[in-house]
C-alpha cells in the first residue's frame, strides 16, 4: 500500500460528533412543520380479546380533535402487512405467516395492539381525547407460557390454525445417533432464555407531510431501512416511488426493532394525505414496551456427545421459540440460534430442530444479537458441564475443538438465515483464545482467588468463545462526487443509529482519493439522495455499504488520475493523491487540486470525449455471495456475595476478530455498547408477564437497565483475519459485544461459588440477584427446588 493510503486502520475522530454534541443533529422529534397535527393511539389493555365495539363519539366532540380513525375507516389500507423476510428454503420446514393489521378489527392478540387513532392540535389534546374512546373488549383465554403454548388444549392465538405452531424447522448433518453411541459422555440439559426490550434511548417516531401541489410525500422516520419503507409506502398509498421521500435522520439507537415495518409507518403518512396537514407521532416510553418489537424467549433441550479427551462428537438441540402474536420477520431469529450454536468448533454431527409458537405477547423480531445469544449460551454451557464431568480444563476443552485455519472456508452443511449455506469464510481462532487467556490472567487466577478468599471474597472467571454471522446481502450502493469547490460528497441508502457510519465511510473514501476524512460529507438514510439498498441490520454496514463506498471511491480515483495525467502531462503511474491534490511523485509542487479537476471534467463549453462521463463521480454497488463470520472470546471476572447473591463485575476482556478494522476506536465503541447490552440481558433485564399475559413491569422504575456504574471498564484487543468475500476484508462488529456475555457471566458466577455451591448450574437467563438467591437456596436444600428442569 502506498504512503497516500493512510486512513483505514486509524482511529480518526468521529466526524458526526460535532453536530451531536452541540445539539445540531436532526432527530425525528426535532422536525417541526407549520400546521402539524399530533397523534395518540388507543391500544388494547388486554392481551387476548374480542373487539365487541368501539365508540369514538366523545373523542370526536372533544375540542381540538381533528379526526378519529378506527379500522373500519381505513378501507383497503386495513389489511395484514407483508412478511418482511421470507424463510430460507429448508426441506421439510413449515411456516404459517400471520402479520398484524394497522388497526385491530375483530380480535386483539397482545397487550398494546392498536385499536384507534386520535389526531389533534397537540399531543396533550390527542391523549385526553383517546382516553374518552369507549372500547368494549371481551376477554379470551391467553397463551402466555411458552412451555405449554403448543399443547393440544392450549387456547388458539389464531383461530384459523389447528395449533399455535407458527413454524417447524429441522436441520442436520452427520449421524448424531452414532456419535451419541460412541461418546464417553453425553451432557443433557434444559436451558431457558427469557424476553427483554431493546430500550433504545430514542423511541420510534414518524412525521409525514403531503404536498398536493408537488404531488410528493415526505416522511421522517426512525427507521433502519428507509428505502424499503419508501417502497412499502408507495405501494400501499398508490404512489410511485419517485413521489415518496423517506428520511432517516440521526437515530438514537436502532438495535433491530427499527428495521421492522410497523402499522404506524403507513397510518401516519396516510392521515397526512387525508387531512392535508403534517402529522406527527412520537412513541412514549410506556408505549414502547408494547408497541415496539422485543427480544426472544426460547427453551432448549440440548445434549452434547463428547469423547473422553473432550472432542465434540455431536450435538442435538430441540427448542421452542416464542414469536409473540405475529411473525412478520419470518424465521430469522430462531435460525440464527440454530446456526450460531455451532460456534468456532468442529462439530461432526448436528441434529437441530425448533418449533415456533404464537403467544399473546408482543411481536418478536431481531434485537442486537438476534437469537445468536441463545445458541452461544447453549453450546458454551454444555462445554462447561462436559469439562466438569470429564475433569478437563475449561480452556483446554475449547482449544481442542477449535477449527484450524486450514479448514476454511468451512461448510457446516446447513442453511443460514440468508438462504445461503452456513459457510465460515475465514478465521484463526486459537490466537484469539490465547490472547484472551493472557489478558484475563487465567493462568494466575487460582492465586488471585486464594488472595480474595483470604479477604472473605469469592471471585470467579468465565471465558467463552463465539462466532457471529455478519455482513449478509443482498446489496448496498454508494455514490461519490467531487465538486468543483473541492468538496467531496458521499451518499448511501443505509441509515445510521450511532454506529459511526459517517466517520468509517469517510475514511474509506478518503483513503482512495487522498483527502482528509473530515472533508468528506457523508449522507445516509435519505431516499432522495440515494435510491437503492436494503438497510442497517445484521452487522453489515462496514461490510456491504463500506465495500460499495470502496468500489465507488476506486472508480472516482481512476477518473481523478486520468484527468490529472492529462492536465499535468505525466503518466498516471507517476501520480499520487495527497491532501486533496494530484501531484507528481518526487515533485510535490507539480500538482493540481481535485476541485480544479472536477471543473475540467464538467466543461461548460467544448466537447466531452466520447465514451467518457462528465464529472468526478461514480456510483457502485456491492453484494456479497454470502455473509462473513467474525469471531472472538470474552472473559469476565466477577465477585459474588453468597449470602445476598449480589454480583459485581470486576473485569471484562474482549478479544475480537472482525477482519480489517477501519477505525479501531469505533470498533471498541461498538464492543463496549454490546457488552453493556449483554450485561443487561444477563443480570438486569427481564419482562414479567402475569398469568393473563399482561406486562407487569413496563417502566424503567421496574425494568432494570444497567447504568454506567454497573458496566466495568472493558479491555479490548483485536486480531485481523481479512474476509476473502470483499475487497476491504471487513467483517461485522455491531452485535458481537452482546452475544456471548450471558454464557461468560454464568460460567464466572458458578466458578465464584464452586466452594459454597459445587452443584450449582446456571441454565437460565437473565439471572437477577433474586433468582440467583433462589438457585443457591435450592442447591443447598434440594427439597426446596421446584419441579422445573431449571
Amino acid at each position: 500500500m502506498s504512503d497516500e493510503r493512510r486512513w483505514i486502520g486509524r482511529s480518526a475522530p468521529r466526524t458526526e460528533d460535532g453536530r451531536l454534541l452541540t445539539g445540531n443533529a436532526l432527530f425525528v422529534d426535532d422536525v417541526d412543520l407549520s400546521g402539524t397535527l399530533h397523534v395518540s393511539f388507543v391500544r388494547s389493555d388486554l392481551p387476548s380479546a374480542y373487539v365487541r365495539g368501539i365508540d369514538p363519539s366523545a373523542a370526536h366532540a372533544h375540542p381540538g380533535v381533528a379526526a378519529v380513525y378506527l379500522a373500519e375507516d381505513l378501507g383497503d389500507l386495513c389489511r395484514p402487512g407483508p412478511v418482511l423476510v421470507p424463510p430460507p428454503p429448508i426441506a421439510g420446514a413449515e411456516f404459517h405467516a400471520r402479520t398484524p393489521l394497522p388497526l385491530a378489527r375483530d380480535v386483539v392478540r397482545y397487550q398494546g395492539e392498536p385499536l384507534a387513532i386520535v389526531v389533534a392540535r397537540d399531543r396533550y389534546v390527542a391523549e385526553d381525547a383517546a382516553a374518552l374512546i369507549d372500547v368494549d373488549l371481551e376477554p379470551r383465554d391467553a397463551v402466555v407460557d411458552l412451555a405449554t403454548a403448543l399443547d393440544e388444549d392450549a387456547p388458539r392465538v389464531h383461530d384459523d390454525l389447528e395449533s399455535n405452531q407458527a413454524a417447524y424447522v429441522r436441520q442436520t448433518k452427520g449421524d448424531y445417533e452414532r456419535a451419541r453411541a460412541e461418546a464417553d459422555a453425553v451432557i443433557a440439559r434444559r436451558f431457558r432464555y427469557d424476553r427483554g426490550v431493546a430500550a433504545a434511548i430514542e423511541n420510534r417516531g414518524i412525521v409525514a407531510a403531503w404536498d398536493p401541489r408537488a404531488d410528493r410525500l415526505r416522511v421522517w422516520d426512525t427507521t433502519q431501512a428507509p428505502i424499503p419503507i419508501r417502497a412499502a409506502l408507495a405501494g400501499a398509498l398508490g404512489l410511485s416511488e419517485a413521489q415518496v421521500r423517506v428520511i432517516a435522520p440521526f437515530i438514537g439507537g436502532g438495535f433491530g426493532p427499527k428495521i421492522m415495518f410497523y402499522g404506524e409507518e403507513i397510518l401516519i403518512p396516510w392521515i397526512a394525505m387525508q387531512l392535508g396537514r403534517p402529522i406527527k407521532w412520537i412513541e412514549d416510553r410506556y408505549e414502547n414496551f408494547f408497541a415496539t418489537t422485543q427480544e426472544r424467549e426460547q427453551i432448549h433441550d440440548a445434549e452434547l456427545a463428547v469423547a473422553g479427551d473432550g472432542r465434540i462428537l455431536g450435538v442435538r438441540d430441540r427448542f421452542l421459540h416464542d414469536t409473540g402474536a405475529y411473525d412478520p420477520y419470518g424465521l430469522t431469529v430462531p435460525i440464527n440460534s440454530q446456526c450460531t450454536l455451532l460456534g468456532p468448533y468442529r462439530v461432526p454431527a448436528y441434529e437441530s430442530e425448533f418449533r415456533v409458537a404464537f403467544t399473546n405477547k408482543p411481536i418478536v423480531t431481531p434485537v442486537r444479537g438476534a437469537g445468536r445469544q441463545h445458541g452461544v449460551f447453549v453450546m458454551e454451557r454444555l462445554l462447561d458441564m462436559a469439562a466438569r464431568e470429564l475433569g478437563l480444563d475449561r480452556v483446554d476443552i475449547r482449544t481442542i475443538n477449535l477449527l484450524d485455519p486450514d479448514e476454511f472456508p468451512h461448510d457446516h452443511e446447513i442453511l443460514y438465515q440468508d438462504s445461503a449455506p452456513l459457510t465460515y469464510d475465514s478465521g484463526d481462532y486459537r490466537p484469539v483464545l490465547d490472547e484472551a487467556v493472557r489478558l484475563s490472567g487465567y493462568a494466575e487466577f487460582e492465586r488471585d482467588r486464594a488472595r480474595a478468599a483470604a479477604d472473605g471474597k469469592r471471585i470467579g472467571l468465565g471465558i467463552v468463545s463465539y462466532v457471529e454471522g455478519t455482513g449478509i446481502g443482498p446489496y448496498e450502493g454508494a455514490r461519490i462526487t467531487v465538486e468543483p469547490t473541492g468538496a467531496v460528497r458521499a451518499s448511501t441508502g443505509v441509515g445510521t443509529q450511532g454506529q459511526g457510519h459517517f466517520t468509517a465511510f469517510a475514511q474509506v473514501v478518503a483513503d482512495a482519493i487522498g483527502v482528509d476524512p473530515s472533508e468528506v460529507r457523508v449522507v445516509t438514510g435519505d431516499t432522495s439522495e440515494f435510491h437503492w439498498g436494503t438497510g442497517t441490520f445484521a452487522s453489515r454496514g462496514a461490510v456491504v455499504a463500506g465495500n460499495a463506498f470502496h468500489a465507488a471511491a476506486e472508480a472516482v480515483r481512476e477518473k481523478i488520475l486520468t484527468h490529472a495525467s492529462a492536465a499535468l502531462e505525466v503518466a498516471r503511474d507517476d501520480l499520487e493523491l495527497v491532501d486533496g491534490r494530484a501531484r507528481v511523485r518526487g515533485a510535490p509542487d507539480v500538482s493540481v487540486g481535485l476541485g480544479e479537476l472536477a471543473a475540467r471534467a464538467n466543461p461548460l463549453r467544448g466537447a466531452v470525449v466520447p465514451g467518457t462521463e462528465p464529472g468526478l463521480e461514480a456510483t457502485s454497488y456491492f453484494g456479497p455471495e454470502r455473509g462473513s463470520t467474525a469471531n472472538g472470546v470474552h472473559a469476565v471476572v466477577v465477585e459474588v456475595d453468597p449470602d445476598t447473591a449480589m454480583v459485581t463485575i470486576l473485569r471484562y476482556v474482549v478479544v475480537h476478530d472482525c477482519g480489517t478494522v477501519i477505525n479501531p476506536m469505533i470498533v471498541e465503541g461498538q464492543i463496549h455498547g454490546g457488552v453493556a447490552l449483554g450485561i443487561g440481558n444477563a443480570f438486569f433485564e427481564e419482562l414479567v408477564f402475569d398469568e393473563l399475559g399482561g406486562m407487569s413491569n413496563a417502566s424503567f422504575m421496574d425494568y432494570l437497565l444497567p447504568t454506567a456504574t454497573d458496566v466495568p471498564p472493558i479491555e479490548t484487543a483485536h486480531r485481523e483475519t481479512p474476509s476473502p468475500l470483499n475487497p476491504l476484508g471487513t467483517k461485522g462488529v455491531g452485535e458481537a459485544g452482546a452475544i456471548p456475555v450471558a454464557a461468560a457471566f454464568a460460567q464466572a458466577v458458578e466458578d465464584a461459588l464452586r466452594d459454597v455451591a459445587p452443584e450449582l448450574e446456571i441454565l437460565e437467563m437473565p439471572l437477577s440477584p433474586g433468582r440467583l438467591f433462589e438457585l443457591l437456596r435450592e442447591t443447598r436444600d434440594p427439597a426446596r427446588a421446584p419441579g422445573d428442569a431449571t
